[in-house]
This record gives C-alpha cells, sequence and structure tokens, in this order.
C-alpha cells in the first residue's frame, strides 16, 4: 500500500473514556487496518499525554494540540469573522499549517474527518483527496433545542449558532464522498436538514467492547449498598448530562423516596459542575466524580438512569450498562438511537413524569431487574459489535484503493 490516510478529530482517541472518544478510537483502528494513518488532533486534558507514546507508536505521524482557548476568544472571533462558535473554539494557525504540510508531503488518499468542526482544515476550493465525514450528531439541530429555552440573549446566540453552523454542514455535506450519523435517527434529521442537495447520508452506528464491559470480567468491585441504589454516568460538565441529573435529583429522587425510602442516587463521571455538586446537599444524592473504573459503579447499581432532557444520537452511557447486564431506565431521548425493545432490553420513560414511577417499578422487582439486565447483555453482544458497526466503511475505503 502506497496511499495514506488523513485522520483529522477534534479531540485524541486516546484513553478511549468517553462517548466521542470511544467512537473515534475504533474507528481509528478500522482505518489502520486499510492503510497507514496520519492524525491531526486536538487535546483538552493534559492527563491525555501519557498516552502520546502509544499515539506514536501505531501511527505513520501525528500532531496534538492542546487546547486552551478562552471562550471570550472564541467568541469574539466568531463576531468579527462572521462564523459559528464551533468552528473558532477550534480554530489554530498551527493545526491548519500541519495538516497542510501533511497534504503536501505524503500520498494521502482519503481525509477522514471526525466531527464537524473540524472540517474548516481543509480548502474546499482546492483540489483534494476523497473526504468521509462522520458528523457524529447533527449539532446545529442541538443548538436549535437550546435556543427554545432560557433567556433571550442566549436564545440569540443559540439561534445564531444553529443557522451559521448548519450553512457549514450543508457546505461540507455537499463536498464530501459520504456524510456519516450515528444513528438512522440523526440521518434522517441531517437529510431533511439538507433538504435535496444532493448529499450522500448514511448511518454508522455506534458498537459497545462487550468483552471489557463484561460483569464477569475484571475490575474493582465495590460493596453493594444496603438501600437502593441508582447510578448515572457521563461527562459531567457537558449540559445535557447535567440537566439530566439536576433535574432528576430536585424532582424524580423525591417521589422515589416517598416510596422506597433512603434510596440513593451517585451521579458518576469527570469534571461535575457547581451545579452538579451542590446536589450532593439534596437527600440520597452523591456525587462521586472521575473514578478508575467505570464498571465497579455499574456492577454497584441496581438500576442504570438516563433521564436525559437533551440528547443526540446514541448514548454509550447506554449501550455500556446494558453491556453490563443492568436494567436501564432513559427517557424516551435517551433510548431514540438505539436498537432495542422497551420493555424488554430496557425501561423507556416516554413521559418525563413516568420516570420515578418506573424507577419504582424496577426497584421493587429484583426478578424483572434480572430479566431485563440479562436480556439486555444478550442483545448488545448481538447487535452492538464494533465490526458489522463500522463494515459501512468498507464501502467507500477499500485497501485496493490505496495502491
Amino acid at each position: 500500500m502506497t496511499g495514506d490516510i488523513l485522520f483529522i478529530c477534534h479531540r485524541i482517541p486516546w484513553p478511549p473514556n468517553r462517548g466521542d472518544k470511544i467512537r473515534s478510537y475504533h474507528i481509528l483502528h478500522k482505518l489502520r487496518q486499510i492503510g497507514n494513518v496520519h492524525l491531526a488532533s486536538f487535546y483538552d486534558d493534559r492527563d491525555d499525554e501519557q498516552y502520546f507514546e502509544e499515539v506514536s507508536s501505531q501511527l505513520s505521524s501525528h500532531y496534538l494540540e492542546f487546547r486552551d482557548k478562552p471562550a471570550w476568544r472564541s467568541a469574539a472571533e466568531a463576531i468579527l469573522f462572521n462564523k459559528p462558535i464551533s468552528l473558532t473554539s477550534f480554530a489554530s494557525n498551527k493545526m491548519q499549517k500541519w495538516i497542510n504540510n501533511c497534504m503536501q508531503g505524503n500520498d494521502i488518499k482519503y481525509i477522514f474527518i471526525f466531527s464537524g468542526q473540524m472540517a474548516q482544515f481543509i480548502n474546499l476550493s482546492d483540489a483534494h483527496p476523497p473526504i468521509i465525514m462522520d458528523f457524529v450528531d447533527v449539532d446545529s439541530a442541538k443548538f436549535a433545542s437550546y435556543a427554545q429555552e432560557g433567556n433571550l440573549v442566549m436564545r440569540h446566540i443559540y439561534s445564531r449558532e444553529a443557522k451559521k453552523l448548519g450553512t457549514f454542514e450543508a457546505k461540507i455535506a455537499a463536498q464530501a464522498k459520504v456524510n456519516f450519523l450515528v444513528s438512522e435517527a440523526e440521518a434522517a434529521l441531517f437529510r431533511g436538514q439538507l433538504s435535496g442537495k444532493g448529499a450522500n447520508v448514511m448511518a454508522m452506528g455506534n458498537g459497545i467492547d462487550h468483552i471489557f464491559f463484561d460483569p464477569e470480567s475484571n475490575y474493582p468491585h465495590l460493596d453493594k449498598n444496603e438501600s437502593p441504589y441508582m447510578v448515572f454516568t457521563g461527562q459531567m460538565d457537558y449540559r445535557p448530562n447535567v440537566e439530566a441529573v439536576c433535574d432528576f435529583a430536585q424532582n424524580m429522587l423525591p417521589k422515589i423516596r416517598e416510596q422506597i425510602p433512603n434510596t440513593q442516587f451517585a451521579i458518576v463521571g469527570r469534571a461535575p459542575t457547581e451545579d452538579v455538586r451542590a446536589l450532593s446537599k439534596i437527600d440520597g444524592v452523591e456525587v462521586i466524580g472521575a473514578v478508575d473504573d467505570i464498571r465497579s459503579w455499574l456492577a454497584k447499581a441496581d438500576i442504570i438512569v438516563a433521564p436525559l432532557r437533551t440528547a443526540r444520537g446514541v448514548q454509550n452511557k447506554v449501550l455500556e450498562a446494558m453491556a453490563m447486564g443492568k436494567a436501564v431506565l432513559c427517557s424516551a431521548l435517551a433510548a431514540e438511537g438505539i436498537d432495542a425493545q422497551n420493555g424488554e432490553h430496557f425501561m423507556v420513560a416516554k413521559r418525563r413524569e413516568d420516570e420515578a414511577d418506573l424507577a419504582i417499578k424496577l426497584l421493587q422487582n429484583a426478578q424483572m431487574r434480572e430479566e431485563i439486565g440479562s436480556a439486555a447483555r444478550a442483545h448488545v453482544i448481538a447487535t452492538y459489535d464494533w465490526s458489522p458497526q463500522l463494515g459501512v466503511l468498507d464501502q467507500f475505503m477499500q485497501p485496493d484503493d490505496m495502491e
């Protein structure tokens, strides 16, 4: 193979310990089966630097840039240059220079772009190799949903972001060989936004490492609580996660504890915001923060809750819990991108106000929890292995194309 692949990513795929990094990690390993890979990526956590040696050993070349641009500067640049903040937040002359040099100095046959904002580093007006675009989610739609609430200033900011980012997404989509979204629901949404502009839009789902997320695998085991124990997992400075745990702790947990006193709700995940940390003042709430092994906390739980009020695509937190054989209670939005049956593989609260009643039902019925958890793990193994999920790439990228 003489040709190479340039992989442009908004966050270093190592370690695969959060939703976007899990997906990009597995995609990158799939690309390495096709050809030599050059990686251009940002990182925003100094702890990730311990993985640089592993990155170097697996790639033909790489450029990793620490991203610490303050929000005020990104906003100022967005206004000055009439761009969406999503782009100016990641704009970098150093990143641009490295990507330009990589493309000039190597026989790049494909450009794989992970996350829409990173497409700004390819000049679409110049000749370029075929672009494989993974938007993952329709970010412009996320900002449009944010624009429906909050004060007038924030509504204006989010509305502006949705419009400008949507225009950019459409421009990229028209140029790409294929545009991937994480679920068919997201793909259909994006096709609707493009309104027949001829872009090739397909779903490429997420998978789950069901060997790692196995209740019988080797991980530290925590003591079980005597009291009923509910767990939420996620990056706890991410707005949809913050909204979910705040509403659940403040409005659902008290109703649950009326029926099942001493029920505990643990919030597990990195970087809890001040609002999240404040929830620990509520009876029954534990804010755990970052943990060494998320499996320990999934195993400790009686049920896993995913009461998201805003959600896009496929929720890895739900797949991980299902793989660990746990009964998962999801909001309708959290369940939307997951191919599973309500009542068999997980429980879905079709209305927000149903969440407390369904949580009580699960916590009071150990046999139901066991049956749903067992069915969930079997379903994940059968449906969500990474290899078939990423097999769609074979339609667009072949080793023979690299000659």
